[in-house]
């Protein structure tokens, strides 16, 4: 069992690319960009890393709670993916003390006017929804979710380098234990997460679907993310063990959540734009006639490649054709999150520029390398895991 050296060519990229990623932020304020510019650049790039980094942690769960054997060979890849949750989680809490501090103005509902009667600015719609929508409360919520996801992170990393030495069956029963109750909680609080962090940027409108509409988006994310560290990893000779069932596997992973995102979308958009109720539209309206090419882009890059593309049996083995795809899908899903963040902080006067793009790629630097040095400190495979034989087996026609 092989252990992983960060090439040293590997970390010249990240830093490169986190140097780009400063250097656009110091090139954005230097320009007089606009305070909510920059920050919900912070928190779209916040949230779609973070977010690939949870699905991380939940994608170890699954495997636990389903008793599934198939992934063990892939294991420590999606626990590398899951430590950037630590750096993704403090990226978003920097952004919402931003709003709190009101550095920026993310959440139009954090300005106190707003629940002032006698104040010009007073919005009985927001000051309805102040039970909920208060920050002593707010911020119970986001630490509480932040602090849990944080420790079952840490848990099962933890538990899993302890199974490496100790092997037997308590560690993996633990597991099993914990991740059926992370998955309770993960499955509410996922939900509640988004309607905080990301619905409540367009304080006046809601939809019972955006929870889940938002957690197809990031498991994809994390999906495509899984399977281009494991095609890395094989390009330098490690994961011998994976083959092209295991890949087949992925494959399958990637084109099925393609289509679920696809179905959350268009069951969320369809049954708002053809009730054209005003209070529930105004959410589309401005994002189809100041971001149009965005918008549809998105929706046919996220649909149209993977359902083309992934079709076949074959396809969902061939490592070329996965690749380009997963590619796509994760700058298909960037715009995803770019639409869900700018036209409720920035209205009609977003645009994709050389900061936007810098500060992306900066982010991306930063990922790959907190993934690639999780990496490198343990072995490349699990040990003494109880799904290890089965794993190795794995076959399909």
């Amino acid at each position: 069992m092989e252990q992983f050296v960060f090439p040293s060519k590997a970390k010249k990229v990240s830093f490169a690319l986190m140097a780009i990623g400063v250097l656009a932020l110091i090139g954005g304020v230097a320009s007089g960009y606009s305070g909510n510019r920059i920050w919900s650049n912070v928190l779209i790039n916040g949230w779609f890393f973070f977010g690939i980094g949870l699905i991380g942690t939940f994608f170890v769960a699954v495997q636990y709670a389903a008793q599934a054997g198939w992934a063990t060979v892939m294991k420590r890849v999606f626990e590398a993916i899951s430590q950037y949750t630590y750096v993704g989680a403090a990226f978003l809490i920097l952004v919402f003390i931003g709003a709190s501090m009101h550095w920026n103005h993310i959440y139009h509902w954090m300005d106190p006017e707003l629940y002032d009667p006698t104040s010009s600015h007073y919005d009985h719609l927001i000051a309805n929804k102040q039970a909920y929508l208060n920050q002593p409360f707010w911020w119970a919520r986001t630490l509480i979710f932040m602090g849990v996801y944080i420790f079952f992170t840490y848990w099962f990393r933890k538990k899993s380098m302890e199974e490496d030495q100790v092997g037997g069956l308590g560690i993996y029963k633990k597991s099993r234990t914990m991740s059926a109750i992370f998955l309770v909680f993960f499955g509410y609080t996922s939900v509640v997460a988004t309607w905080d962090w990301l619905m409540s940027i367009d304080t006046h409108w809601f939809s019972t679907l955006y929870g889940w509409y938002i957690f197809s988006g990031i498991w994809i994310s994390s999906m495509v993310s899984m399977y281009l560290l494991v095609a890395y990893l094989k390009s330098l000779g490690h994961l011998k063990e994976v083959n092209s069932s295991h890949i087949h596997d992925l494959g399958k992973w990637i084109f099925g959540v393609s289509f679920l995102w696809t179905y959350l979308f268009f069951s969320q958009f369809m049954l708002i734009w053809y009730s054209d109720i005003p209070e529930e539209v105004t959410y589309y309206i401005p994002r189809i006639e100041d971001y149009t090419y965005i918008f549809w882009g998105m929706v046919a890059v996220n649909f149209v490649f993977p359902m083309l593309l992934l079709m076949s049996k074959d396809t969902k083995k061939n490592l070329g054709v996965l690749t380009f795809v997963s590619f796509i899908i994760l700058i298909g899903h960037w715009l995803d999150v770019y639409m869900l963040v700018t036209p409720g902080v920035m209205k009609a006067e977003g645009q994709i520029g050389w900061f936007e793009i810098g500060l992306a790629l900066g982010f991306t630097g930063t990922f790959i390398f907190v993934v690639l040095n999780a990496m490198s400190k343990a072995r490349v495979t699990v040990q003494n895991h109880p799904m290890m034989e089965e794993s190795l087996h794995h076959h399909i026609n």
